[in-house]
């Protein structure tokens, strides 16, 4: 077994999602229930990227530069039990909508670029992931209350605002998304049932149709899932919620560890460092960034 000891880079966050590695060693993540976006530095300093008007979930860097968030509205209430932070029932009261963002890393400013897909509302996107052409898939997670849930849908989109278009419809409560190595398949999770689906995909933004290896992984017992990132081997390195950390799916869909993590709500992975074998993990009932030697190859993204 691979040595999976972390080192802890900073704790006080509120619910950290969405890790970006940045080429300074410092990695910008969102904090969902400070609706905010935030910079650690390496010695576990914390400084403020952007004030979000809703709250943020994933994020990436796009071609020019810019932060790209995927901000799900409010979709959930911050819940506390025990010191631990947790995302609560939908209120509609506090709910503004879904959308996807566009942050200036160096002023702050954040800019609307979809709030809709047609007439299709954006209801909670959650994860987003780039291709080499520029363009970027992202999940719309949906809001649940005690008796319904949304029907969502992948999505792909240009970052200057000009086209957004579903790719996958229906999926249920969606989270995280990436690329395979050589960008012919896309993986997403699913939360609440606990699977990891794949799609090939014929060219930037289409997908063949769902077929038999549709599903790629499910999951034993009570576990849920929520971002992934996929490393240098073409592993699915999936969040794991209740049975807290990091599994790890191979491309033929085998378990090939589980990387436990001392917080049940586990979140989300990030590669980065010269070799991009640094895993950084956010823990984030517990509110910490964690860090780790990836026991894989890293995987470098395309901005």
């Amino acid at each position: 077994m691979a040595d999976t000891a972390f080192t802890e880079i900073t704790t006080g966050l509120q619910f950290p999602e969405g890790p970006v590695a940045m080429p300074d060693g410092s990695v910008i993540l969102t904090e969902m229930f400070a609706s905010r976006l935030t910079r650690v530095a390496p010695d576990g300093t914390k400084t403020t990227v952007a004030e979000i008007n809703g709250a943020p979930n994933g994020l990436a860097v796009g071609p020019d530069g810019a932060l790209y968030l995927c901000n799900n509205g409010n979709a959930f209430t911050a819940r506390d039990a025990g010191g631990l932070l947790y995302p609560g029932p939908f209120d509609e009261s506090k709910y503004i909508g879904g959308r996807i963002q566009r942050v200036d890393i160096a002023t702050g400013t954040v800019t609307d670029l979809y709030t809709h897909c047609g007439e299709t509302q954006l209801r909670a996107p959650n994860d987003i992931v780039f291709d080499k052409q520029g363009g970027f898939y992202f999940t719309d997670h949906g809001t649940r209350t005690e008796r319904s849930a949304d029907r969502t849908g992948i999505y792909y989109a240009k970052p200057d605002g000009s086209f957004i278009e579903e790719v996958a419809f229906p999926v249920d409560g969606p989270n995280g998304i990436g690329l395979s190595p050589d960008e012919k398949t896309v993986y997403w999770a699913e939360t609440h049932t606990g699977r990891v689906y794949q799609r090939a995909i014929t060219s930037p933004g289409k997908l063949a149709p769902p077929d038999s290896s549709t599903v790629l992984c499910g999951l034993p017992g009570y576990q849920l899932f929520d971002s992934l990132a996929v490393d240098g081997d073409g592993n699915v390195c999936v969040a794991t919620i209740v049975n807290g950390g990091i599994t790890v799916i191979s491309p033929k869909g085998e378990v090939l560890q589980h990387i436990a993590v001392d917080d049940r709500i586990t979140t989300n992975i990030c590669f980065g460092g010269p070799d991009y074998q640094t895993a950084y993990i956010t823990a984030s009932s517990t509110g910490r960034l964690l860090a780790m030697k990836w026991p894989y190859k890293g995987l470098k993204l395309n901005y």
